[in-house]
């Protein structure tokens, strides 16, 4: 496929949900929704199981474990210094924005009064003139320091402090403490003083672009946060940084809001790596502060781009740490990449109200974000590939262990965001009223604007079967509007409400539900399980991916005699469903499916998320019969269809 044709069949997607490359489009002034204020969750089924075993086996003991994640900011003037690397002051502020997205999720108490102690350990290390960073005195901020291996190297400095403002946010924000909150401010404060104004120094100027222009978003929230105009000046003055250049007039940044609004892809863009995304959530923040429409444009238009070129089939963004434009592409999809990608996609939901946006999060969660996880919880993965096996991260990323963080990585400290998140996105409101995104059995109490709390109780074996069973029980009856995520791939959905059918039900699209509700209203889905494919291209061309719901199926070799090497043409259309070995491991899949091979031999396929976690050989990528590629249709943001329409 020609990327002119690409391009065409995008720019039709887009035109059909509102949004158009070249103008501006009705999607970008949509209500903006955001996560619900006081939301509670007692999410059950295998979810329940990854965030129990996340906290009690790593989120607990990783602090502890690894002291120097704390000592290294109180000893970074000490000589001889550390040997650093150049984000080693990330670490803590990835644990903590982890953590307390998981504890907003599971309300544990023993990680609350771990977070409580992180947090008074971390603010105390921070200077008199706001600096929370590793590094010594003469290299704060500059970009360079003699602390980085052994003749000193670049420091992602401004990123380091980014992420712990991102941290110290959000435990604020779940429990209001004044302490984190100032500490934040003071991380802003310091970052105004040294670089807001023409006279200052630029960040640009620090190098390592992708990672130090992340403070314009930081900047966004603490001043939504705190209303302090200086905060909002100086994301400005960021983002305007995006389009520096050098003295030879090579770009220094990545220019993501022009070339955003052009409507150039970002893997064409000067800094298409990961770290990347997180200065581009700036755009979005900005977008809504302001209400300026470039910025939701390019916001939209890069986010788009990478779900077309770039989103691989297991949800996971990027290939060898930066985008290709090339989904098949057999590069690592790493793990800080795809929480990156999820960050923007949350940010995308927040900003246009549309529900493929969800979609991609419900991909990205059930397959990537639970598969970077050794069902355990006691490790995680650097790369979860498309086809291959798990390692866990300190055997592919081990250089960055240091003493006192044997166990500390970029990625070690970011993987519970991917399940964190869910609590972003899972249940959100706006003017209207609620949209429930997130299925699966358990509860999601939330705060009605109008006043009381509306419990969703479901029950359901969801993504393993289709049949969510929703039932709305308010804390006083009234009227609210409730709205419904009806998956773009559920193209025949049943609605019911108090048993009466519901019209007007849409993939791709939202089911409102406006009315008086009372206790004990009761909404019934069934939506579409058939298989669905998505055939192959370039690296995996011949080849086909095979889903079930929201989930991607995969060969695993521990449920199969026939090797991987060996396996003949799957037919995706007889599918049947099994019942998986009955053991009390944690690693009992989440589904398990069976076909025949041409000469009546047991072919059985798992979710991605629970292939390969005793290190066998997995493949998402197989021989399918009849599997041939169909058009780009507008309710799908991929080429695939319903694997019994496809012969």
């Amino acid at each position: 496929m020609s990327r002119a044709f690409q391009l065409a069949v995008m720019a039709a997607v887009l035109a059909g949900r509102g949004f158009t490359w070249a103008d501006e489009g009705p999607a970008s002034r949509r209500p903006v929704c955001d996560r619900v204020p006081g939301a509670r969750f007692a999410l059950d089924g295998p979810v329940r199981t990854y965030l129990g075993n996340a906290t009690r086996h790593w989120l607990l003991s990783a602090p502890e474990a690894n002291p120097a994640m704390i000592a290294m900011f109180h000893d970074r003037d000490r000589r001889p210094y550390r040997d650093l690397l150049p984000w080693s002051g990330e670490f803590a502020g990835k644990h903590l924005t982890g953590a307390v997205g998981v504890l907003r999720l599971t309300g544990d108490e023993e990680l609350r009064r771990s977070l409580d102690r992180f947090v008074g350990d971390l603010v105390a290390c921070q200077d008199v003139d706001g600096y929370l960073g590793p590094f010594p005195r003469s290299s704060r901020l500059t970009g360079q320091a003699p602390s980085v291996g052994e003749k000193g190297g670049p420091t992602w400095d401004a990123w380091g402090h980014y992420h712990v403002m991102l941290g110290l946010l959000l435990w604020d924000q779940e429990v209001g403490d004044p302490r984190a909150l100032a500490a934040a401010a003071r991380i802003g404060d310091l970052l105004c003083d040294r670089f807001l104004g023409d006279k200052r120094p630029r960040l640009v100027d620090t190098g390592s672009t992708e990672m130090n222009l992340a403070p314009a978003h930081g900047l966004c929230l603490l001043y939504r946060r705190t209303g302090k105009k200086p905060y909002l000046d100086l994301a400005r003055q960021l983002v305007g940084e995006f389009a520096a250049t050098g003295a030879d007039g090579r770009p220094l940044a990545g220019d993501y809001l022009r070339r955003g609004v052009a409507g150039e892809p970002f893997y064409r863009t000067p800094k298409p790596r990961w770290e990347s995304l997180h200065p581009i959530l700036a755009l979005a923040e900005l977008g809504r502060i302001t209400d300026n429409a470039d910025d939701r444009k390019a916001f939209a238009n890069l986010w788009w781009s990478i779900v077309e070129l770039d989103r691989h089939n297991n949800g996971g963004f990027s290939s060898g740490e930066q985008a290709q434009g090339n989904p098949y592409h057999q590069g690592a999809i790493e793990t800080c990449c795809t929480i990156a990608w999820m960050a923007m996609t949350v940010e995308m939901l927040a900003m246009t109200g549309d529900s493929i946006a969800a979609d991609e999060l419900e991909l990205s969660a059930l397959n990537s974000a639970l598969g970077m996880w050794s069902p355990t919880g006691r490790w995680s993965t650097y790369n979860t590939p498309m086809d291959g096996v798990r390692k866990a991260n300190f055997h592919e990323i081990g250089f960055q262990c240091r003493p006192g963080s044997p166990e500390l990585n970029c990625c070690s400290v970011n993987a519970a965001r991917g399940l964190a998140l869910i609590g972003e996105w899972a249940v959100m409101r706006d003017a209207r009223g609620l949209l429930l995104n997130w299925y699966g059995p358990g509860t999601i109490a939330a705060p009605l604007e109008s006043g009381g709390v509306v419990k969703l109780v479901q029950e359901t074996a969801y993504p393993r079967s289709g049949s969510v069973r929703i039932r709305v029980e308010p804390e006083r009856p009234g009227p609210f509007e409730l709205r419904l995520r009806i998956p773009h791939w559920s193209t025949r959905t049943t609605a019911r409400l108090n048993g009466e059918p519901i019209a007007g039900v849409t993939p791709g699209r939202y089911l409102a539900l406006s009315r008086s509700w009372q206790p004990g209203d009761t909404i019934e889905l069934q939506l579409d399980m058939t298989p669905r494919i998505w055939a192959g291209e370039r690296e995996s061309a011949g080849l086909t991916s095979i889903y079930r719901g929201p989930l991607l199926l995969a060969y695993d070799r521990r449920f199969n005699a026939i090797d991987a090497d060996n396996l003949p043409p799957l037919d995706a259309s007889s599918l049947a469903e099994v019942t998986p070995p009955q053991t009390a491991s944690p690693m009992t899949p989440i589904l398990l499916v069976e076909t025949r091979s041409p000469d009546g031999r047991p072919i059985r396929l798992c979710d991605f998320a629970s292939a390969g976690a005793d290190g066998s050989v997995y493949r998402t990528w197989l021989k399918v019969n009849a599997a041939t590629p169909t058009p780009f249709r507008r309710d799908n943001p991929r080429r695939s269809v319903p694997a019994a329409r496809a012969k």
